[in-house]
């Protein structure tokens, strides 16, 4: 059965009060979030600023107390992917009853250094020695949609225009991951971007679309949803194409009255690039092998 929040959260201050080498413990994440709604997939956001470090890094019997561990995954301790923490040791760990704990040791001379680095997604739950003396209130403007300069404007109209080029040739030369990877990780996601300007105009940029745009739907025209969702209709290489022209629609469509409205120049990016595109699209089915 899966345990409550409050069980969950009796249990970690549980083992921090009674442990000496826990001396702060702060919550992250959307858990601290008063605008993400609550449901059971969140994670527990959890860190421990300690002593002795090492002392718990010597093995993993301590963390028995937290429930039986059906998986985890320690990055500091990994060699494929290089740690990014410095210091910091961290411990992600999924339990039997379906709840997940992500939890992270930092040394307690790097207090200063983990307020400064924040996301201000912070909730001091404990503070055995009050070392934090101002008050600490968890917010999330950090992930609100920013305004752009015009130069942030004309920079997303250029790279998504121009890293367009390397999935048509992709798709040119039959290279369909290649293709895929430059669609997925930099043309979309500048629609995206773009679409998140044209919805903070509407708006406001007083709030945030959620990691990776997950609440954009509720901001978006029922029918441009549907046409952003075709994108990731990638099957084959007639898919793609016509994911790839989808994406070109809708970013015509937003660039445009996002430099309307935010009076900036509209780049000419656009009818070069299309031009380009439909002229290679249009030569591969004459050519012999239609089947593009």
């Amino acid at each position: 059965m899966l345990r409550t929040e409050d069980e969950m959260m009796d249990m970690m201050m549980q083992f921090a009060e009674n442990d000496k080498r826990v001396r702060l413990v702060t919550l992250e994440g959307s858990r601290t979030n008063k605008n993400v709604p609550k449901d059971l997939f969140q994670d527990y956001d959890i860190s421990f600023f300690v002593t002795e470090m090492d002392s718990f890094k010597e093995n993993d019997h301590w963390l028995d107390v937290f429930g039986e561990r059906i998986f985890m995954q320690k990055p500091e301790d990994m060699e494929l992917f290089p740690p990014e923490l410095g210091n910091w040791f961290s411990y992600l760990m999924l339990f039997s009853d379906g709840n997940r704990i992500d939890l992270t040791l930092i040394p307690l001379n790097e207090v200063e250094d983990y307020f400064r680095e924040s996301d201000g997604l912070v909730e001091i739950l404990l503070d055995k020695d009050n070392r934090i003396k101002e008050k600490v209130i968890p917010i999330d403007q950090k992930y609100w949609i920013q305004k752009p300069s015009d130069r942030k404007f004309d920079d997303c109209c250029n790279e998504f225009w121009w890293v367009s080029t390397y999935v048509v040739k992709g798709l040119a030369r039959k290279e369909i991951l290649f293709a895929l990877d430059h669609l997925n990780e930099i043309v979309r996601p500048n629609l995206l971007r773009m679409m998140s300007w044209q919805i903070g105009i509407e708006r406001g940029f007083t709030f945030s679309l959620g990691k990776n745009y997950k609440y954009i739907e509720k901001y978006l025209p029922k029918d441009d949803w549907v046409s952003l969702l075709s994108t990731f209709s990638l099957s084959d290489y007639k898919d793609v194409w016509e994911s790839l022209f989808t994406c070109y629609k809708l970013f015509r469509k937003y660039s445009i009255s996002v430099s309307d409205q935010l009076g900036y120049p509209y780049p000419n990016y656009d009818d070069a690039i299309t031009k380009y595109t439909q002229d290679i699209y249009k030569s591969l089915i004459q050519s012999t092998n239609p089947k593009v």
